[in-house]
């Protein structure tokens, strides 16, 4: 067996781990979001959150909770185990009698969001915990 005296392979290694590197990095980001979930539903959910769906209102501007909601930024949920399908109920049902807080979460936050709109914010909740 010969040594390796030219340093070819070592270099070999490297070449190929910082292509997989970059190939890694130029994967689609949606392919990380769950099955149906767009970037453009997370991009419009975070505008709804902060508007029309009244979700920060309770929830705080990064979700991060506050007296009246909890955290949506942890990885611990209390109404469902925080997948997305999970997630797009709660907000669509409500939650009446919560774990937590004192005050019941109306269906859809109690804004008049449509379901569309639903998905998009329920899209970037999902976002605020993975």
């Amino acid at each position: 067996m010969k040594r390796n005296s030219g340093g070819v392979f070592p270099v070999a290694i490297l070449v190929g781990a910082l292509s997989m590197a970059g190939a890694a990095a130029d994967a689609d980001p949606e392919q990380a979001l769950p099955q149906g979930v767009t970037q453009a539903m997370v991009d419009e959910g975070k505008t709804l959150f902060h508007g029309a769906a009244l979700c920060s209102s309770c929830h705080g501007e990064n979700g991060a909770g506050t007296p009246v909601g909890p955290n949506l930024a942890d990885d611990t949920w209390l109404h469902s185990d925080g997948a997305y399908p999970a997630i797009l109920t709660t907000i669509k049902d409500g939650v009446p009698t919560p774990k937590e807080s004192m005050i019941p979460m109306l269906a859809k936050g109690g804004s008049g969001i449509t379901d569309a709109q639903t998905a998009a914010v329920s899209a970037y909740v999902w976002t605020l915990s993975n």
